[in-house]
């Protein structure tokens, strides 16, 4: 069995000339082109960070060299692990992995479980930008069920309904990018029935209970927890309905021991890495131009 938790504080990383254009050097040349696309600097990072936190799982754990990762995209964004055409296919060990990443607030975060279906979100409790919160839960209305808005509701003061709007939010996400079909998937399918104790730092709370078209699930748990006092993550650990290859069965619950994320730095994120193209001193001109974020978050769905 493996478990990887893995948290990198993306919004409070000012990277120097010499660390953006090393990045950029080693994830691939699409990648590189699309993280140049973002018009704010905060995207480009967070985005950054979730392809290298991704290329050293591989490395790391499942042993492919950091030059032969060839990293794809289902046609729902997940990303997969993908065999180059110029080496063999990928063996037993790769195929048992599954992984997800999530990047919003000040973190990119990624979780990862051998033999299990793994998905994973991480969202900050801000206050709308340009609606208050009564106005700000109206628009999301059909996102919930009536049993969690009653949940949200009698939360107490006006950030305690927003945090516990953000925790069911999470559940919601994890679950939906664990099964890899997108926004398409109806979230009144899914109510989360929390557990009654509360989620604190440095802890994983794994209480809460899916049910699913009004039935309580046992193929599915869910691991709580707080990064820092404002942002919920949740890792969403499904069991395999078919069997992989080399592996007769999938784990149990049981057996799987709670895993709390690590917060890296920079310097981890590259350790093992390996350039991949020639530096493009141009690149860090365009990072250098683009501004931080908007001057103001305006309300709506919550992003990805």
């Amino acid at each position: 069995m493996g478990s990887v938790r893995w948290a990198f504080r993306c919004g409070s990383w000012t990277p120097t000339r010499s660390e953006w254009l090393y990045a950029a050097r080693c994830v691939q040349r699409e990648e590189k082109e699309r993280i140049g696309q973002f018009v704010f600097a905060r995207d480009s990072k967070s985005a950054m960070a979730g392809r290298l936190l991704l290329r050293k799982l591989v490395c790391e754990k499942i042993g492919v060299p950091w030059s032969e990762i060839q990293l794809g995209r289902s046609p729902r964004g997940k990303p997969y692990l993908a065999s180059p055409t110029d080496t063999p296919p990928l063996g037993p060990q790769a195929l048992r992995w599954s992984f997800n990443i999530s990047h919003q607030g000040e973190y990119a975060v990624l979780a990862a479980e051998q033999g299990l279906q793994v998905g994973v979100d991480v969202m900050k409790t801000t206050m709308p930008g340009s609606s208050s919160v009564s106005q700000f839960f109206r628009l999301m209305t059909r996102q919930f069920t009536e049993y969690e808005w009653s949940v949200v509701q009698s939360s107490g003061s006006e950030h305690q309904k927003l945090a516990a709007f953000y925790r069911h939010w999470v559940l919601k996400e994890s679950f939906i990018k664990a099964i890899g079909t997108g926004l398409s998937f109806n979230l009144q399918r899914v109510e989360f029935h929390l557990s009654p104790q509360p989620i604190t730092e440095g802890q994983v709370q794994r209480r809460t209970v899916l049910h699913l078209d009004g039935e309580e699930e046992d193929t599915w748990m869910f691991e709580e927890s707080l990064l820092d006092a404002d942002h919920h993550v949740a890792v969403a650990l499904g069991l395999q309905t078919k069997p992989l290859v080399g592996q007769p069965h999938s784990p149990s619950f049981s057996a799987l021991p709670p895993t709390s994320f690590t917060h890296l730095v920079f310097d981890d994120l590259v350790a093992l890495a390996s350039p991949l193209t020639e530096e493009d001193t141009a690149y860090w001109d365009s990072f250098q131009s683009k501004a931080e974020a908007p001057e103001r978050q305006s309300s709506g769905t919550p992003p990805k």
